[in-house]
């Protein structure tokens, strides 16, 4: 896609200092939009925003998307033409945890983001980024359409559904008379560098080969799609730019692999061990826990038909980027012309 379009746009993303945000704005700031991100602080230590190079290059402010009032002011300041909406509590076993803190994030943080839009005409396009995991899960072998019903499970997933429902609630009630296009996407498992989460696989496998010890894997046979996070992001930007310049794109979309891409845990972490090297082995301890889906698995031929959209890296080159970039990480080499170089070869860059 041509990234020239966001030059001198005024973006706003909310969740800019978690793993998918901070490589989202690299690639805005890139391109030449004023960025402002509004956030809590990194999720993790390390964290992939602190070492990427973007904090003096944009307007970053620390906030909780549940405070409406502060949220209200940051809208009212920046004026923001495109809001891309990342702003999330991501892991199944922390909404578990804290399944109260899950829902206000992500379904009152919503209903903010969402309020906010409606008070802000300056807005022209406004994408809602929620989940695989917001379908019924019936545990069956093909992948789920933008169609089908909405009801996840656990406290997360769950909550991303409620999401959908706000924001189809918002287009129907209110933004489907306004000059603004609103869509959503339901993205699969991203993996690449910098991803330093508890409870997700990639990261883990990371952390093992740091320590030269034995990867955990504790379900190996669930199938999920995997993708790098340079591919959302790509659709992102596209819905986004596309139903700024007409609204006919605004809609539901999901944004996941092919279905080569999508393989078992075991499957992920042999491909891992290989392309890392070091004699890295794993091995299967199933360690209890609460339900998580076994299968699941996105059909995208909506973007494909509308956009014209194919993959760029299948999960094999993600992971060998993710590889890359870790052992740049752990040689304290420059993270920042690690991410530009994987950006530019992404996107086709010069």
């Amino acid at each position: 896609m041509d990234l020239q379009f966001y030059k001198d746009k005024k973006v706003l993303v909310t969740g800019h200092t978690g793993f998918k945000g901070s490589w989202l704005c690299r690639i805005l700031i890139n391109a030449g939009a004023e960025v402002t991100g509004y956030s809590l602080e990194p999720p993790t230590e390390p964290n992939l925003f602190s070492m990427c190079g973007i904090e003096e290059k944009m307007n970053s402010i620390i906030g909780d998307i549940r405070d409406r009032e502060h949220l209200s002011k940051v809208f009212e300041e920046v004026q923001p033409e495109i809001v891309l909406h990342l702003a999330a509590q991501p892991i199944v076993r922390d909404s578990y945890k804290d399944p109260v803190y899950t829902y206000e994030t992500n379904v009152m943080g919503t209903v903010n983001i969402c309020e906010c839009v409606r008070q802000n005409p300056c807005v022209k396009s406004f994408l809602n980024v929620t989940t695989d995991k917001v379908y019924k899960n019936n545990e069956w072998e093909w992948g789920y359409r933008e169609n089908e019903p909405l009801d996840g499970y656990d406290p997360y997933s769950n909550s991303k559904s409620c999401s959908e429902l706000v924001t189809h609630s918002y287009i129907n009630s209110f933004y489907n008379e306004m000059d603004v296009a609103v869509s959503t996407a339901r993205a699969g498992n991203v993996i690449g560098g910098g991803d330093f989460a508890n409870d997700r696989i990639i990261p883990d496998c990371v952390r093992a080969a740091e320590k030269k010890e034995d990867i955990i894997v504790r379900n190996p046979h669930s199938t999920r799609p995997y993708q790098h996070v340079l591919e959302p992001l790509a659709m992102y930007l596209t819905i986004a730019k596309e139903q700024y310049e007409d609204k006919k794109y605004a809609g539901f979309y999901n944004v996941g692999p092919d279905d080569c891409d999508c393989v078992t845990t075991g499957e992920l972490v042999d491909i891992f061990c290989a392309k890392w090297g070091e004699g890295m082995k794993w091995v299967n301890k199933f360690m209890g826990g609460p339900h998580e889906a076994n299968f699941l698995k996105l059909d995208c031929s909506k973007v494909k038909t509308v956009f014209g959209w194919s993959p760029r890296w299948h999960v094999e080159e993600a992971i060998e980027k993710t590889v890359e970039w870790s052992k740049v990480y752990f040689a304290k080499g420059d993270i920042p012309k690690c991410m530009d170089e994987q950006i530019n070869e992404f996107f086709g860059g010069k």
